[in-house]
């Protein structure tokens, strides 16, 4: 496992997390629940992670919603601070752009 999810999901089960300005406009433009997300953040599955951001060290990962329908979140952890986990931006994944699985791009 990723050691950034690891933390992000730590953080999240402590109540330490927040949603940016822009995650909150991603949920409602697609009709995602932030509690879904909050409460499948212990099932996520990495996608993409980005280790070396100049602002923090983030993940893509797949996440499934009430109904088992999936999202794709990105959560972030600010480098100086170690806290919040942000999450940065969901979305419902296209099938025209990923995989079947919604685990790789399409090229």
């Amino acid at each position: 496992m990723s050691e950034i999810l690891r933390r992000v999901q730590a953080l999240v089960n402590r109540g330490e997390y927040r949603v940016s300005q822009h995650g909150y406009r991603e949920l409602l433009a697609d009709d995602i629940v932030a509690k879904d997300v909050l409460a499948s953040v212990g099932a996520a599955v990495i996608v993409e992670e980005y280790a070396d951001t100049r602002k923090e060290p983030s993940v893509l990962v797949l996440q499934r919603d009430r109904e088992g329908l999936p999202v794709h979140v990105m959560w972030g952890i600010p480098k100086a601070e170690g806290t919040p986990a942000v999450l940065v931006t969901a979305y419902r994944p296209a099938p025209d752009r990923w995989s079947h699985d919604f685990m790789n791009r399409k090229k």
